[in-house]
């Protein structure tokens, strides 16, 4: 098929990159110049493991380019997918600006009928609305259909190439049957292509999503509590898990959830279900704990130094807000930077590949180190906030020799307790009893809050 994708974001870029793959001869169109100057020069514009090799090939295989020339790009098109961001408004609702302004201009440049496919993560009835203003102003009659992305950063190729379902809301069969056309070189597995109204696939999106976040907001309010009845969390974890009902997966404690998804989702969800007066209590809870735990690391030292962490120097591992990306919207690290901060601590930081993204929002306040253990020499502490592979076998001897105070502060409970102790470490994690002899000055009871 010939295929337009609008919008060369995480979602647009992945998904125009794979449909090529499999054989399309799709277009990417973005209205930013220097995003397409930097696509045609063989850069991407995010890191995605896997992701610049497939551009390449496609673009060497002519079956993917790059423009910034909407009618270009859908002149031949028999498919159009919408892949543009919806922010999140200050009401915590989606902004759809990007939705109805591409809308307009689409309207004005299809010269014949054409389905439209919206990517984009959008609220209940954003297709519907969609379909009418193409059909007031539109010259040609135009199919709007909603195809839902469940892509996680860090694994997008895998998850676009080897999807767990396919989610399309239509309204005209044939318009599912093109669709699932278009999917059937990825469903060879047997997984399934699930047909549904456009209101049902937007809604299935919203509704993985704050499944997704209410388990890591759960888990992570369970592991406060085990920290402070003397339990373990990990122990907790894998009793949980071995039910089949609940499962292992987004059942890890941490610093918090992050990224482009799940805060924003959520809150857009609550805010939609506010404007219907139908209010969800439970979905407010988990956003509420998320922002709650992005402070626990912040709060675990300003306990252990008594609250006096001016001078005091920090290395910071991992500062995306997930390991494999480059990608720091809504990081629990940028929380904990912001804070310690604002304490008047400096700051050592590495991380493998969003140190660039983070050196854009704070140029000179922060040092920025190479390697791991370039961040730790004069530390006070370790303060340990993405899951990276690396981080998970260090040198604990060199470790000790670089830094001034052998402290770390796990937020994502890579290391034994024990073991670290042995070791010389006093060592903090999430959900767990802390390991080692503390003799620095203690904070008294509650001052973590």
């Amino acid at each position: 098929m010939r295929i337009a994708v609008i919008g060369t974001g995480y979602v647009g870029l992945v998904t125009a990159t794979c449909l090529a793959e499999s054989g399309n001869i799709v277009v990417g169109m973005d209205n930013s110049a220097s995003k397409i100057e930097q696509l045609d020069s063989g850069r991407i514009p995010i890191y995605e493991p896997g992701l610049l090799e497939l551009v390449h090939r496609n673009r060497r295989e002519e079956r993917l380019r790059f423009t910034t020339d909407l009618a270009d790009a859908t002149r031949e098109a028999q498919l159009i997918f919408i892949a543009v961001g919806t922010p999140q408004s200050q009401d915590g609702s989606a902004n759809l600006a990007n939705i109805w302004s591409l809308g307009d201009a689409l309207a004005q440049v299809l010269d014949e009928p054409k389905i439209v496919v919206l990517k984009s993560t959008v609220p209940v009835g954003t297709n519907h609305a969609l379909a009418g203003r193409l059909a007031a102003r539109a010259r040609h009659p135009v199919e709007v259909a909603s195809n839902p992305e469940f892509l996680k950063e860090g694994s997008a190729l895998d998850d676009f190439m080897k999807p767990d379902r396919v989610v399309v809301g239509v309204r005209n069969p044939k318009v599912a049957e093109r669709l699932r056309e278009l999917y059937l070189p990825f469903l060879r597995t047997e997984r399934p292509f699930l047909v549904m109204s456009p209101e049902s696939a937007e809604m299935t999106k919203y509704a993985s999503n704050a499944m997704l976040a209410t388990k890591v907001s759960f888990i992570n309010e369970m592991a406060n509590l085990c920290e402070s009845l003397g339990a373990d969390i990990n122990d907790v974890r894998k009793g949980m898990g071995h039910d089949r009902r609940i499962g292992f997966d987004f059942l890890f404690p941490g610093a918090g959830f992050g990224g482009s998804c799940f805060p924003k989702d959520v809150r857009a969800i609550i805010a939609a279900a506010r404007t219907v007066k139908a209010p969800l209590h439970l979905m407010e809870a988990v956003d509420r704990v998320n922002e709650n735990q992005k402070r626990v690391l912040f709060n675990m030292i300003r306990k252990h130094f008594a609250r006096d962490l001016k001078n005091k120097t920090f290395a910071i591992w991992g500062m995306a807000f997930k390991p494999r990306t480059d990608d720091i919207r809504e990081a629990p690290a940028i929380v904990l930077i912001d804070a310690l901060l604002a304490e008047g601590a400096a700051l050592r930081v590495h991380d493998p590949e969003a140190t660039a993204n983070v050196r854009a929002e704070y140029g000179d306040k922060l040092v920025y180190c190479d390697r791991p253990y370039g961040a730790l020499e004069g530390a006070d502490g370790l303060a340990i906030v993405t899951e990276w592979q690396e981080f998970r076998n260090p040198d604990f001897e060199v470790m000790r020799r670089l830094m001034r105070q052998a402290a770390i502060f796990d937020g994502r409970n890579l290391y034994d307790p024990k073991n670290l102790a042995d070791l010389g470490f006093v060592y903090y994690s999430i959900g767990r009893q802390p390991g080692g002899v503390d003799n620095s000055p203690k904070g008294s009871p509650g001052e973590e809050s």
